[in-house]
């Protein structure tokens, strides 16, 4: 490939398809305490045994900006860089990249690299290097592509519904009382990644049920005609919940190809296992 791709460890790209493009991914990294583990040194079910035996929800974290630039230098100076990592709302990856990008430069000014802030993660990174790798075999040269991805993040859709709060209460993103009213209501939260990338509630339902035919609805709201697009899904620990939702969808809307991946320990600390999340393009 004349262009190199790059992500980092929020991508939770199926391996077929990071073999097949080729990725270079850059590892994020998940603590326990004083325990540090890489996204790919952790699988998803020793992490959820992990948080379930703790009385602490562990956290992730950025590489400084040393290692994107030793990423970065390891490619060839005359092969193009493009990285698609999580959104600049959610990690300091963005601008650590950035600032590495910046280092190798002044060493390598003709060099050309790319950091893309997709203000997405999971499946939407999924979506993005897909569309990449599908525009490279359509010919695009490095600076047309870079301003093509850009235009597709302002048009990617993201979209997340949790079977369970625990992480969000225990990670203090919701306050306990009302954590713990909401789960004797069974009630759910459906989220979105917003405009600026930030993960945000866009609705609570009662049930699981109702949450995942509204969770299948709202792809409604985005798009009229889904022949040409593609969907990307994520699961925490939930294949069979996934499927049974991918029947739902497929039977709702005629999108021309889906890719179904497990969640990585990194995003599975946000969603909880169960957690699903799905993303798109929206129509223009």
């Amino acid at each position: 490939m004349q262009i190199q791709l790059m992500t980092d460890s929020s991508a939770d790209l199926p391996k077929d398809l990071k073999q097949k493009l080729q990725i270079i991914t850059i590892p994020l990294f998940v603590h326990f305490g004083n325990e540090q583990y890489t996204g790919e040194a952790l699988d998803t079910v020793t992490l959820l045994e992990k948080i379930e035996a703790s009385n602490t929800l562990p956290r992730s974290s950025a590489p400084g900006p040393h290692e994107y630039y030793q990423a970065f230098k390891a490619c060839p100076i005359d092969k193009p860089i493009i990285l698609l990592g999580v959104s600049e709302g959610i990690s300091s990856a963005y601008n650590h990249a950035k600032m590495g990008r910046n280092m190798l430069l002044e060493e390598e000014p003709n060099r050309k690299i790319a950091v893309i802030n997709t203000k997405t993660a999971s499946p939407g990174l999924i979506l993005l290097l897909n569309e990449a790798a599908d525009k490279i075999a359509e010919g695009y040269g490095y600076e047309q592509l870079v301003t093509h991805l850009e235009d597709r993040v302002d048009h990617t859709i993201t979209l997340f519904v949790l079977r369970t709060l625990d992480n969000l209460i225990r990670g203090g993103r919701l306050d306990k009382v009302k954590g713990a009213i909401a789960k004797t209501l069974n009630i759910k939260l459906l989220l979105h990644a917003s405009d600026e990338g930030k993960v945000e509630v866009l609705e609570k339902v009662r049930g699981d049920k109702k949450a995942l035919r509204h969770f299948v609805d709202q792809i409604g709201d985005y798009i009229s005609n889904a022949e040409n697009k593609v969907l990307a899904m994520t699961h925490c620990n939930a294949k069979e919940r996934a499927e049974d939702v991918l029947q739902q969808i497929k039977q709702k809307y005629s999108f021309k190809q889906i890719i179904l991946s497990d969640v990585g320990p990194v995003i599975a600390t946000h969603t909880g296992e169960g957690g699903l999340v799905i993303s798109f393009f929206k129509d223009k």
